[in-house]
């Protein structure tokens, strides 16, 4: 086979699989989407419509706003948000750094204690978290959310693998230039280390936007709840789950997830790729 066509098969190929896992991908967004925009008589009609035949959008989005705050919800969670990610920087960042650039006994062990804490699943630690909120006090506070969720074991192995590829005389010459240790991971690394630093953000903010698990737990406070938890107050089993409205409350709180990655996706895959070059 003439090896110009065969790589032109192989590229075919590629693009066919991308297509097809894309379109598996996306269909459950524009589901989502389409059924925000349907009455309610349509969206229990036994014969199957894709596009609503009556839309209902304006109706269906207004019902959102009218039957619970959900800008107070946006509002908490996007303080919740920035104050997680704002707290896991500022651990993460010189954690990393020790792990990747200062040469010390026992930072094997260290890293492996990382490692290990990535398996650890979030229900493990869930009933210790909300007996230490309890005796602090913070349980139904925005800080019951936040606080636990401050030690990011990924947020330092992800910065830990991109710190790797940052040479060391980089950071020579900055101790020439009387750079502190504190001052090389906030002034030096932390803008070169950009790229990872915004693809960590967007995992996390991803995460504890869509937290439903914890927050429900610590959280019982109406003004107090986050977006996820907004949510539930659309299905209601006794007289039938408004479901028009209901995907127009998580079309919203979905909206700012995608804007978000829209704007960083450059640097996202860039932070991503450089991260997985050293072991």
């Amino acid at each position: 086979m003439n090896p110009r066509r065969h790589h032109g098969f192989a590229r075919l190929a590629r693009h066919v699989v991308l297509g097809i896992t894309g379109v598996i991908s996306l269909a459950p967004f524009v589901w989502m989407l389409l059924t925000a925009c349907k009455p309610a008589n349509e969206v229990f009609s036994r014969e199957l419509h894709i596009l609503p035949e009556h839309y209902a959008c304006a109706a269906n989005f207004a019902t959102v706003f009218s039957m619970v705050p959900m800008l107070r919800y946006l509002a908490n969670g996007a303080f919740v948000v920035v104050v997680i990610l704002a707290l896991q920087l500022a651990l993460a960042l010189p954690c990393a750094y020790v792990l990747a650039k200062i040469p010390h006994r026992g930072r094997r062990m260290l890293f492996g204690a990382v490692v290990f804490c990535l398996m650890l699943p979030t229900q493990v630690v869930a009933i210790p978290q909300f007996l230490l909120a309890q005796q602090l006090g913070l349980v139904d506070s925005i800080w019951a959310v936040a606080l636990p969720h401050a030690f990011s074991a990924f947020g330092i192995y992800l910065l830990r693998q991109y710190f790797q590829t940052i040479p060391d005389e980089l950071l020579d010459a900055a101790r020439l230039d009387g750079f502190s240790e504190f001052a090389i991971v906030f002034r030096l690394m932390l803008p070169v280390a950009l790229p990872a630093v915004i693809a960590f953000g967007i995992f996390s903010v991803t995460a504890h936007w869509n937290e439903f698990f914890w927050p429900q737990i610590v959280l019982s406070s109406p003004e107090k709840l986050l977006p996820p938890l907004g949510i539930a107050f659309f299905r209601n089993e006794e007289a039938g789950t408004d479901y028009g409205a209901l995907m127009a409350a998580a079309s919203i709180v979905i909206a700012p997830l995608v804007i978000a990655f829209l704007l960083g996706q450059r640097r996202f895959i860039e932070g991503i790729a450089l991260s997985g070059l050293k072991g």
